[in-house]
C-alpha cells in the first residue's frame, strides 16, 4: 500500500466545494454536521431528513414536494421516498432557458454542433406537441437506437415531459439485441438515426431497422434523425417512419408543457447485459434517479453550472443516462459520438483542450488503453480546465492511478465510482474533500450505507467480501417489467442476505476508509475454495507492455475449479515459455500464489459487452461446452468462438 495520496485537494477547493456548501446549509437548518464523515453518517442514520434537505438545497422543481418524506424506511426494497410529491423530471431539466449552449456535440465525422438552451426547449417543445398528437401519454413507452447526439437528450426530454418510459441502445447492436430487449416493453415509438460513424467508416443501418420495425407490432410511428445524410431514404424503407424534422415541422415552438407525476413514476427501462440470457427490464423512477444523481454529481464529483461535463458513452450505457441529468445542473454537456481512438489515441484529449472541458468521464479501459500507447497527454495538451477525472465500468487498476498523476495531470480529482445499471447510479465513488490514494475509491456515497458481508451475511472490517447496501436508496429499482410477484426483482438483489442489497460486487474496505472493487462475486474464481477477485489478477498482468488485455475465469478440474488466464498480445508477440513464466512470477509476486493461472492461453481476441465489459461468465460457459443465451448482447460475439475446445485445456 502507497505510503502518501496520489493527490490531496487544497484548502480553497475544499472551502468553494458543494460538499462544503450543503453542510453550512444544514448547519442553517439545525444540524451539527463536520466535515465529509459526519454528514455521510448523518445521511444514513436520519435518510429522510436528509434527502428532504437535499431536495431544498438542490431546487428541486416540482408541483408539491408532500408532507411525507419517506415512509417503511426500514424495509429493503418497500421504502418509498416523497410519496405524496408531484413533479416533472424533464422540467428539472429544462430549468434554464438562455442562450449559452447546453449542449456541444462532436462527431467522429468532424462534425461540431452547439445547441442551446433556448433552442433545446424549442426543439423539446416541437417534438412533445407531435408526440402529443400521436397520443403518447404517461406510461407509453418509447425506445431509441441513437448515437449520443443532441437529438437523443431533445427526444428523451420530450418524452419524459409528457410521462413516457425512454429506453435506448446504441446504433451498432444487432437486430436481436435490439428486438431482445425492447420487444419485451411494447414500444409505442421508436427514435432511429440514419446511420453512425465509427473508427473512420459510415454504417447504415436503415435495412436492420427495417427488420427490427417489422417485429415490433406495438409501434404506432417511427422518427429517422439524419446523421449519415440518408434519413429521407431510410424512412422510406421502414414502415410507419418519418424523419424527425418532417414529424417536428408543423408545430411552433412554443413553452413546455410538463405532466406533474408521482416521484415513483417510470421514468427509465434499463436493460442487464443478457450475456446469460434474455436481458432484465430494469425500471427506474423518475424522481429516485433525479435525486440519485443531482447528490452524486453536485457533492462527489463538484459539479456546477458553469462547467462543462464530458462522459465517453453511448445510448446503450447508464452513464448516458447519468450524463443527461448534468443538465438539472446547468452545466454544458459535451456530447461525442465515434471511436475514442480515431483517428489515433489523441481525439478525446483534443476534444478537452478545444471545448474547455471541466470534468473528463471516461472508463478504465480507455485510461489503461491510453497508458500502454506510451504517451503521455501532459506533455503535449493543456488540460488546465479539467479539474476531474471520472472512471467506472470496471476497476481502475494502482498503475492506472498512477498514470493519471504522473501522465495526464498532476492536479486533479481522479474519482472511480462503482454501481450499476441496478440502480441507475453508483454505491462508493469520489470525495472531492479527501486524498486519492493508489487504488483505491474514495468514499461511499452520501445516503447509502455501505458494508462488506462474508458468507455467513457477518459484516467484515477487514478482508474480501460481498459488497451490500444496507439503508434504502431513492433509486432502489421499482422492479423488473413483466415479473410478477416480483419474483425475478427480489432473486437478483435481496434473497441471499435478506433485508439488504447485495450488489454482486466482491469488494474491500481499505485502512483509509476507501474501497477496492475485485470484480464481479459471479466472476471469482474459487481454486481449492478460496476466492480471488479476476481484478486482483488483470490489475498485475495487463501491467506488461507485451499484454494488451487479459480475461480469466474458473474451469471445473479434477473436482476443484483451476485458474485459466487468457491474454491478447500486444502485436509482434508470442506466448512462449519465457513470457509464461514472467507473467506468473508477476501474479506471483504482485498478488499471492492463489493467484497464479493454471494455464495461460494466447487469444487474438477478448469478448465484450457493448459498453465495453469483458464477459467472463460467456467465456466459461463456452469454455465449458455450454451455450451463452444471449451473443447478441456482445459487441464482437465472434470472439467467443476463440474459446470452444481448446487443446490446451483439456489436459
Amino acid at each position: 500500500m502507497s505510503e502518501a495520496p496520489l493527490w490531496t485537494p487544497g484548502e480553497d477547493r475544499i472551502a468553494d466545494s458543494n460538499l462544503m456548501r450543503f453542510i453550512a446549509f444544514a448547519n442553517k437548518r439545525g444540524e451539527s454536521l463536520r466535515g465529509f464523515d459526519g454528514l455521510h453518517r448523518f445521511s444514513v442514520a436520519d435518510t429522510g431528513r436528509f434527502w428532504d434537505l437535499y431536495w431544498e438545497f438542490a431546487g428541486i422543481k416540482a408541483e408539491t414536494r408532500g408532507e411525507r418524506i419517506v415512509t417503511d424506511v426500514d424495509k429493503i426494497p418497500g421504502a418509498r421516498f416523497f410519496p405524496d410529491a408531484k413533479l416533472n423530471f424533464a422540467e428539472n431539466l429544462l430549468a434554464r432557458n438562455v442562450d449559452r449552449p447546453a449542449m456541444i456535440f462532436r462527431g467522429e465525422d468532424k462534425v461540431r454542433r452547439e445547441v442551446s438552451w433556448r433552442a433545446l426547449h424549442d426543439g423539446v417543445s416541437q417534438l412533445q406537441q407531435g408526440l402529443g398528437a400521436i397520443g403518447l401519454q404517461a406510461g407509453d413507452r418509447v425506445c431509441a437506437v441513437m448515437p449520443n447526439m443532441p437529438e437523443a437528450m431533445t427526444a428523451f426530454a420530450a418524452v419524459a415531459s409528457l410521462g413516457g418510459i425512454w429506453s435506448s441502445c446504441s446504433p451498432d447492436f444487432g437486430e436481436r439485441g435490439i428486438l431482445d430487449r425492447f420487444s419485451q416493453i411494447e414500444p409505442k415509438v421508436l427514435v432511429v438515426c440514419d446511420g453512425y460513424h465509427y473508427n473512420g467508416k459510415t454504417f447504415d443501418i436503415a435495412d436492420k431497422i427495417a427488420a427490427v420495425v417489422a417485429q415490433l407490432p406495438s409501434l404506432e410511428a417511427v422518427l429517422v434523425v439524419d446523421y449519415a445524410g440518408t434519413a429521407d431514404a431510410a424512412a422510406g424503407k421502414i414502415d410507419k417512419a418519418q424523419t424527425l424534422q418532417a414529424f417536428m415541422a408543423p408545430h411552433a415552438p412554443a413553452p413546455v408543457a410538463f405532466v406533474q407525476l408521482p416521484f415513483d413514476h417510470p421514468l427509465y427501462i434499463l436493460f442487464s447485459s443478457g450475456t446469460t440470457g434474455v436481458p432484465k427490464c430494469i425500471i427506474h423512477r423518475a424522481g429516485g434517479v433525479l435525486l440519485k444523481h443531482l447528490s452524486e454529481q453536485q457533492l462527489h464529483v463538484d459539479l456546477k453550472s458553469n462547467d462543462r461535463l464530458f462522459y465517453f458513452t453511448t445510448c446503450g450505457w447508464m452513464m448516458w443516462n447519468w450524463l443527461v441529468t448534468g443538465l438539472a445542473s446547468g452545466a454544458t454537456l459535451l456530447l461525442y459520438d465515434g471511436s475514442p481512438f480515431y483517428p489515433n489515441e489523441r481525439a478525446m484529449f483534443d476534444l478537452a483542450v478545444e471545448e474547455g472541458m471541466t470534468i473528463f468521464g471516461t472508463s478504465a479501459k480507455y485510461i489503461d488503453a491510453v497508458k500502454k500507447t506510451g504517451w503521455r497527454p501532459c506533455e503535449t495538451h493543456d488540460l488546465s480546465n479539467v479539474r476531474a477525472m471520472l472512471s467506472t465500468g470496471s476497476p481502475l487498476s494502482m498503475e492506472s492511478f498512477e498514470f493519471v498523476y504522473s501522465g495526464i495531470k498532476s492536479d486533479i480529482h481522479l474519482a472511480s465510482m462503482s454501481g450499476g445499471t441496478d440502480l441507475c447510479g453508483c454505491f462508493v465513488g469520489g470525495n472531492p474533500m479527501a486524498p486519492v490514494w493508489p487504488g483505491e475509491i474514495q468514499s461511499k456515497m452520501i445516503g447509502l450505507e455501505m458494508a462488506v458481508y462474508d458468507d455467513q451475511g457477518r459484516p467484515m472490517r477487514s478482508g474480501k467480501g460481498e459488497l451490500v447496501c444496507t439503508t434504502a436508496f431513492p433509486s432502489m429499482p421499482l422492479g423488473f417489467w413483466n415479473d410478477p410477484g416480483d419474483e425475478k426483482y427480489m432473486a437478483a438483489y435481496f434473497t441471499r442476505f435478506p433485508g439488504v442489497w447485495c450488489h454482486g460486487d466482491f469488494a474491500e474496505f481499505t485502512a483509509h476508509g476507501g474501497m477496492i472493487i475485485h470484480g464481479r462475486s459471479d466472476a471469482t474464481l474459487n481454486p481449492g475454495g478460496v476466492r480471488i477477485g479476476t481484478a486482483e489478477i488483470y490489475a498485475q498482468v495487463e501491467q506488461m507492455p507485451e499484454v494488451l488485455e487479459a480475461l480469466a475465469i474458473g474451469q471445473d478440474w479434477d473436482g476443484d475449479a483451476r485458474v485459466v488466464l487468457f491474454v491478447r498480445l500486444a502485436e509482434g508477440i508470442a506466448l512462449d515459455g519465457v513470457l509464461e513464466k514472467d507473467i506468473r512470477t508477476r501474479i506471483r509476486t504482485g498478488a499471492s500464489p492463489r493467484h497464479v493461472p493454471a494455464r495461460i492461453v494466447a487469444v487474438s481476441d477478448i469478448p465484450r459487452t457493448k459498453s465495453g465489459k469483458i464477459v467472463e461468465l460467456a467465456v466459461r460457459e463456452v469454455v465449458h461446452g455450454r451455450p451463452v443465451k444471449n451473443v447478441e448482447a456482445l459487441a464482437n460475439p465472434e470472439a467467443l468462438d476463440l474459446f470452444r475446445n481448446l487443446p490446451q485445456l483439456q489436459a
